[in-house]
């Protein structure tokens, strides 16, 4: 993470899968578990949790009538990043809070890198770029096979949950190659289970990277 004055009790953590992972639904039983601990946790979603990140959002996810290149999506969402960043995340972990985030530059590298065509070198050297280079301290990559992913997806799709299994498998994939890459970085995290393992995995991952907080969080 970047100099800044940020506080050192403060954690900045991102959640990560390809959809259908059940990742949203894992944010607030993570983060109720955090603050019975006693901290201060913000959460957010990357793209949105601001006004500009909202509207850009509703571009990205929302418009099926538009369709964009993968260069200016990814810039998009590097947009909606910034400002995430700016108004969000760094103020609150200066504040010394937690932040747990829905996705991150991650997904970036991923979505329009791996699966997009992208280089993903270059991803990365824009997300530092729009985020000041603040990088998670932690960031839980829930994996799960493709069938299972699509059994969860029973629901309105948006604009890039509707292109189909071939595009999940290459999300899959640049996935585990990313945290093959930057395994001080990435846990990943067996999402294969009912909610009530994978967010006992997610916790046991917390607590094996941040070991000070066994004697203070809930059982």
């Amino acid at each position: 993470m970047t100099p800044s004055t940020q506080s050192p009790a403060a954690r900045f953590i991102v959640l990560e899968g390809i959809d259908g992972a059940g990742k949203s639904s894992q944010v607030e039983p993570l983060v109720a578990w955090l603050r019975g601990s006693g901290r201060a946790v913000t959460t957010c979603r990357d793209p949105g949790a601001t006004t500009a990140g909202d509207a850009i959002r509703a571009i990205l996810l929302d418009r099926h009538d538009l369709q964009l290149a993968p260069t200016s999506e990814m810039l998009l969402y590097m947009a909606a990043r910034a400002q995430l960043v700016s108004e969000v995340i760094r103020p609150s972990l200066d504040r010394g809070e937690w932040v747990v985030s829905d996705r991150y530059l991650l997904a970036n590298v991923v979505y329009q890198g791996h699966a997009g065509g992208l280089n993903p070198d270059t991803i990365w050297q824009v997300g530092t770029v729009a985020t000041g280079g603040l990088e998670p301290d932690l960031v839980l990559l829930l994996d799960v096979d493709l069938d299972t992913a699509a059994r969860r997806l029973a629901r309105p799709l948006d604009k890039l949950e509707n292109r189909g299994d071939e595009y999940r498998g290459r999300l899959r994939a640049g996935y585990l190659a990313e945290s093959a890459r930057r395994p001080d970085r990435i846990a990943v995290v067996d999402a294969t289970g009912d909610p009530d393992t994978v967010q006992e995995n997610l916790r046991k991952a917390i607590e094996q990277r941040f070991p000070e907080l066994r004697s203070s969080l809930p059982i």
